[in-house]
């Protein structure tokens, strides 16, 4: 995604294990070369691909936010992997989140709190001018 022509994404990395079988999927598309393609398209995005060995495989993106995140990629298949990479190519890095509390004030309204049980549509008002 890119914020004002700049691209937000400015570092990806591939972990994987070397022997692991939840890493099966990304070992193939990095050594398929899909990843050096996806380097060249995209050359503001430095491409880091790393060994952990006994642990499952993730993939990671740093932004220019200055925040990261990370999408676990066990016994995730190719197609998933292109899902990821995209989401994260695509990504601000902005945390998304929902309000799920009502917003309260320190200073209410001076007209009063409206409610759906307010009815003035029938009521007369008495307004006399002095």
């Amino acid at each position: 995604m890119a914020t004002r022509g700049v691209k937000q994404l400015t570092k990806l990395s591939l972990i994987y294990c070397e022997h692991g079988g939840s890493s099966r999927f990304l070992r193939e598309f990095i050594s398929s070369g899909r990843i050096i393609d996806y380097a060249n398209q995209n050359p503001t995005v430095d491409v880091v691909v790393k060994t952990r060995n006994g642990k499952h495989p993730y993939m990671e993106g740093d932004y220019l936010t200055g925040k990261s995140k990370q999408i676990c990629l066990k016994n995730e298949e190719l197609k998933r992997i292109y899902t990821v990479l995209d989401r994260l190519t695509n990504s601000s890095g902005r945390k998304i989140s929902k309000i799920k509390k009502p917003i309260l004030t320190q200073t209410p309204s001076i007209q009063g709190v409206w409610t759906p049980m307010l009815d003035i549509e029938n009521t007369e008002f008495d307004i006399q001018i002095v």
